[in-house]
């Protein structure tokens, strides 16, 4: 991998990173504005729906055929009941626990199931097993994760 694709890599990881504390935020706060936040999450998925269809047909993506559809395994034709119960779980959540401890727990589990699908390299990704320093990499991360999150509960509100 260069260099050039590393970094850019690193920064569509990282923005999509950034867009879902956003995401949950306004998803959030769209289920309470119209007092649902199921529909919110409706709303948000429509407008995902409608955005990634018009950039995967702006990119050719209309020339998938039958056959190569076909090929897929139901689990992955079934990944966006993933997304939608992370958005219907964090546009209800979110306003009721807050964004920040709800986030928190959201990245605990990326950072668990990320590094189960690696160490036994579930769903066709690449096996990395999962060897001391990772090991430690891993917990500093859900430490840091959890302190950050106590000093947010801890603080005092700005008036």
């Amino acid at each position: 991998m260069n260099a050039q694709s590393l970094a850019f890599y690193i920064a569509l990881s990282t923005v999509g990173g950034i867009l879902i504390p956003i995401m949950a935020a306004l998803s959030g706060g769209l289920g309470r504005t119209i007092d649902s936040p199921w529909m919110a999450a409706a709303i948000v998925s429509g407008g995902g729906f409608a955005l990634t269809l018009a950039f995967a047909l702006l990119n050719g993506g209309a020339n998938i055929s039958w056959d190569s559809l076909q090929q897929a395994k139901p689990a992955q034709l079934l990944a966006g009941a993933g997304f939608a119960f992370y958005l219907l779980s964090i546009t209800w959540v979110g306003p009721r626990f807050g964004i920040g401890n709800a986030v928190m727990f959201v990245l605990a589990g990326q950072i668990l199931s990320s590094a189960m699908i690696d160490h036994f390299g579930l769903f066709g990704a690449p096996h990395k097993p999962i060897d001391l320093l990772r090991a430690i990499g891993l917990i500093v991360m859900a430490t840091g994760i959890v302190i950050a999150q106590i000093a947010a509960n801890n603080a005092r509100p700005q008036a």
